[in-house]
Order: structure tokens, then C-alpha cells, then sequence
């Protein structure tokens, strides 16, 4: 087992959506140099590594996430030689790199789901994936009665080689990327390859797509709840997820890992991407041989309450970190709502309740013990953009249900670097170069360039905490302790003496507090946290 004391415990980690983060080329999608060049800002703000959303060869139905081969570039976004300057160049800066593994599915355009489609049942290329006859007397209708969690049918028919109605095939989120049989050991074979091309060249560990996936039940039976994944859109079926031979692929996975780490010292990490019901649950993912983190995301989900907060991150505390691992917090990534708006934001125009309220989470979230993720543009207090055309959406869920509701694209919007109109100097293409999403006039209020300018912005906010969280030993991994405190006030304490300390807005907050920054290492005011030595007192008042 690796030493206690590793990089990744407490590290933080800045999530680059690669499309949307800078474009090198003038196409209006961000690429791999893009991601290059923007290196010694990351560096600047003070992150220990990037996430890198998948950038493989893809038809791009879903971004990317169904993936038609896992050991290359797609040209969209450079190649493979552009893929090593990166990897070198972070390492010359000290920021880690990982990569984004996708095990649950492919894209219908893999090389083997062709060749399944071009064989006939009961063959082993069908065997990679979930087919299955169809019920009724002409197999008309599907297998069972899952719903994928982009909606509608988890099934789709296929048409055999002779032309006749076929088979049909499991897809848990869209047609066009079929789930893939682990029961097959073919499958993980495969994939024990595909980590090894990786980590032959350099990269630091993976963050992996749906970790509770990849087994499903074995007789695949119907669900008391069908509609439950697609109604919730996340994975709630206990027949489709969270089944207990997953568990041995983290445990071979952590063991290629070791094996790397043996070599060189240099510790490479695991991160799941794993819902399941509860902390306890959750727990079984972060087992000294299993993933060195996953997500905790009961943090993201949890309203805005001091009750609330203080529920998950007790039960993350006791039962993720019990398990000698350290928990790991996230806000937000690409697939939900950005924090400004969800928080409360009634406008888009980055200010008010919404943006105070981000602002104190992110602090919070920095402040307790364990890892951090931030998504790319959160440090730029980036509010959703919520007013795009219906003709310029491309999320799938949107393309399947014909809803709004829960779609992704307003938190993919391409980030705004400089300037006072789209592009915001995201590309650097012509002049009228278009970004692959349309990025609204008030972007220009959260340009990078005037962020950094402006000591009162979300990235100073951002880089003041990483770099007291750096250089305040309290902080980072450790203990915390919660204090009493005021109804609505949320409170702990983190080594000798420092306080964490946000209001969530029901309980007065005392007048000394009016003169007090928002990021501060002095003294409490008189009467909020009494005996406190000192604090970093956040409010979203």
C-alpha cells in the first residue's frame, strides 16, 4: 500500500473540459496546445494537477464520451506528439496530469462494435457487449425494461448481416454508446492495455467515467423502477450499477498503479466517478486496494443549509476517511449546473446572493480536510448560461427527451479569456472565428484578464485560498472539529486554533462582521465564535 503522506491526499485538481478551455487553431474548439498554453495560468493560480476531459478519437455524439479508440488523439484536438509536449510541459511546471477513462461504453464507431454487428449471435464479438434476444413472438420489443439515463429505452434493435430484424444491445445513456460485457475478460484485457499505453507516457493517473458501472446483473432482469435512472439522470437502478464484481476491477486497476509507482516513486492516482446512495456505500470505492479517491458529490447536491452541510461532510468524514483514504470534494464539474446559478443567481449577471454564496462554498470546500476538484471557469465565478438557442444545443439528453431540463451545454460555454466581445480571445482564429458554443456579451465581466486584475474577483479569491491552503499546515489533510455556533452558522476547526467559519444567511450576523474580508486569518469577531484564536471567516451576507 502507498505511504499515508501521498501527493494526491490533499491535492487539488482543476477540471480542463479540453473543448471548451482554449483554442489553438482557429476552429473554435478548444484543443491540447490551447491546453498547453494555458499552463502558467493553472500554475498561477495554484492547482496540483488537471483532469483532462476525453480528447480519444470520437464521432462525438456525446463530447467525446463515447469513445471509438482509446489509445489516440482525435485530430479535433491534436495528436499524439502534441499530447507528449503537454505531458512534458506540465511536468517542467509541477502539475500532475490525468486523463479521462471511459470503462462502462464505448462509441458505436469502436472497431469492435462493428465487428459485433458483422457477426452473428452468440459470437464472441457479441460477447464484448450486451446483446440479448428480444421478447414477444418476433422479438419486437426489448430485453427488459431499463431506461437509459439520457432517456427513452436502454435497448436498441439492431439489423442482422441477412437484412432481417436482429438482436438488440445495451446503451445506458445513448444509442451510440453501447455498454461493454465486463463479464467478457476480453473487455478487461483490453482495458489493462489501455492504461499501460497511458502511463507509458507519462500521465499521472485517471479520473474514470461511471465507476459504479460496468457490471450489470447477469440475467438482466426488469427493474421495479424503470423510469428511475432517466427521471433522476443518475444511477440509481441497483440492477445496471454498484454491483459487486466491480470492485475486483479497482482492485487489479490499483495494482497497475503500484506497479508503475514501484518503478520510478512517482504515485499515480485513481479517481471514480462513483454515485451510489450513501457515504457508507460510497466508502467501499476507497478501500486501501481499491480507487485512491472518488467523488464525493453529496457535497455538490446538498442545499444551501448549515444543517445540510454539516450532515454530508460529518458522513463523509466518518465512513470515506475512515477508511484511511482521504474524501474528495467537489462543487461542480461538466455535467451540473454552475455554482453561481445554483446557489441562487435569479440573473446572469454574476452578482447578488448566488455569487456570495459560491464564493463561501469555495472556501468552505478548500478548507476541509481531504482533496479538491474545481471545475474549469468556477474561478472565474462564471454564472450558467441558461439562453441558448434550442439549434445551437448539443447534448444528447436534449437531442433524446427534447427538454431543457438538466441539459449540460450552458456549464460547456467556452471560457472567456480577454476582450469586451465574443471570442474573448478563446480562439485565435480570424476576426468573426465563432466559439463552438455561443459565449453571451457578459462574459466579458469575467475575462480572465480583467479577473486578474481585480483583487476583489473570484480568481483572487480562488488563488488566496490555494495559496493559504499551501502554506497553513491546519489545512489540507488533517482533523477538523465542529464548534457550536449561532443557528445558521456553520463552523470547524482545523489543527491549533484556525476556524472555518461560513453564515448561511438565517441567522443575524453580527455588525463587527461588516468590516471583516471575506478570505481573513485574523481574530473572529467579538461574539460569533467565542474563544476562537483565528479564522477564516467566510459570510454570504
Amino acid at each position: 500500500m502507498l505511504s499515508k503522506y501521498c501527493w494526491w491526499r490533499d491535492a487539488v485538481i482543476y477540471q480542463v473540459y479540453v473543448r471548451s478551455f482554449l483554442d489553438s487553431t482557429g476552429d473554435g474548439v478548444g484543443d491540447l496546445a490551447g491546453v498547453r498554453a494555458g499552463l502558467p495560468y493553472l500554475k498561477k493560480l495554484g492547482v496540483d494537477g488537471i483532469w483532462l476531459s476525453p480528447f480519444y478519437p470520437s464521432p462525438q455524439h456525446d463530447h467525446g464520451y463515447d469513445v471509438a479508440d482509446y489509445c489516440d488523439v482525435d485530430p479535433l484536438f491534436g495528436d499524439l506528439a502534441e499530447f507528449d509536449l503537454l505531458v512534458a510541459a506540465a511536468r517542467r511546471l509541477g502539475v500532475k496530469v490525468l486523463l479521462d477513462i471511459v470503462p462502462n461504453h464505448c462509441s458505436s464507431e469502436h472497431p469492435w462494435f462493428r465487428e459485433a454487428l458483422a457477426s452473428a449471435p452468440g459470437s464472441a464479438a457479441r460477447a464484448r457487449f450486451h446483446f440479448a434476444d428480444g421478447r414477444g413472438p418476433d422479438g419486437a420489443e426489448p430485453p427488459n425494461n431499463w431506461h437509459a439515463m439520457f432517456g427513452g429505452p436502454a435497448w436498441s434493435r439492431i439489423t442482422e448481416p441477412d437484412g432481417r430484424p436482429g438482436q438488440w444491445y445495451l446503451h445506458m445513456f445513448t444509442p451510440e454508446q453501447p455498454d461493454w460485457n465486463w463479464r467478457t475478460p476480453e473487455v478487461a484485457a483490453e482495458f489493462d492495455r489501455v492504461l499501460r499505453f497511458w502511463l507509458d507516457r507519462g500521465v499521472d493517473g485517471f479520473r474514470i467515467d461511471v465507476a459504479a458501472g460496468l457490471y450489470k446483473h447477469p440475467s438482466l432482469p426488469d427493474s421495479d423502477d424503470p423510469e428511475a435512472d432517466a427521471r433522476t439522470r443518475d444511477s440509481v437502478n441497483p440492477l445496471a450499477w454498484n454491483q459487486p464484481e466491480v470492485h475486483d476491477v479497482w482492485r487489479h486497476w490499483r495494482a497497475v498503479c503500484e506497479e508503475y509507482t514501484a518503478r520510478d516513486g512517482r504515485e499515480r492516482l485513481l479517481v471514480g466517478e462513483v454515485s451510489v446512495p450513501t457515504a457508507r456505500e460510497h466508502a467501499k470505492y476507497v478501500r486501501p486496494d481499491e480507487l485512491h479517491q472518488a467523488f464525493f458529490f453529496d457535497l455538490l447536491s446538498a442545499p444551501w443549509n448549515a444543517d445540510a452541510f454539516r450532515k454530508v461532510i460529518s458522513e463523509a468524514m466518518a465512513d470515506i476517511a475512515g477508511t484511511g483514504s482521504t474524501v474528495t470534494w467537489v462543487l461542480n464539474n461538466h455535467d451540473q449546473v454552475r455554482t453561481v446559478t445554483r446557489y441562487g443567481e435569479p440573473a446572469p449577471a454574476g452578482s447578488g446572493l448566488g455569487t456570495a454564496r459560491a464564493r463561501a462554498a469555495a472556501l468552505l470546500m478548500l478548507a476541509l480536510p481531504g482533496a479538491a476538484y474545481i471545475y474549469q471557469g468556477e474561478e472565474l465565478g462564471l454564472p450558467e448560461v441558461v439562453d441558448l438557442p434550442d439549434d445551437v444545443l448539443t447534448d444528447p439528453i436534449f437531442r433524446r427527451t427534447g427538454s431543457r431540463a438538466r441539459i449540460r451545454d450552458g456549464c460547456r460555454v467556452p471560457l472567456p479569456w480577454s476582450g469586451q466581445a465574443s471570442p474573448f480571445g478563446f480562439t485565435s482564429g480570424a476576426e468573426g472565428a465563432k466559439p463552438w458554443l455561443p459565449q453571451p456579451d457578459y462574459f466579458a465581466e469575467h475575462a480572465t484578464d480583467r479577473a486578474l486584475a481585480d483583487t476583489r474577483s473570484f480568481w483572487h479569491l480562488y488563488r488566496d485560498g490555494l495559496q493559504l491552503r499551501s502554506a497553513l499546515p491546519q489545512l489540507g489533510e488533517g482533523a477538523m472539529r465542529w464548534l457550536d455556533t449561532p443557528p445558521g452558522v456553520l463552523a470547524f476547526e482545523r489543527g491549533d486554533g484556525l476556524v472555518c467559519a461560513v453564515n448561511f444567511g438565517t441567522a443575524p450576523t453580527p455588525a463587527p462582521v461588516a468590516g471583516v474580508p471575506l478570505l481573513s486569518s485574523e481574530p473572529c469577531p467579538a461574539g460569533v465564535l467565542p474563544g476562537s484564536t483565528s479564522a477564516w471567516w467566510l459570510s454570504d451576507l
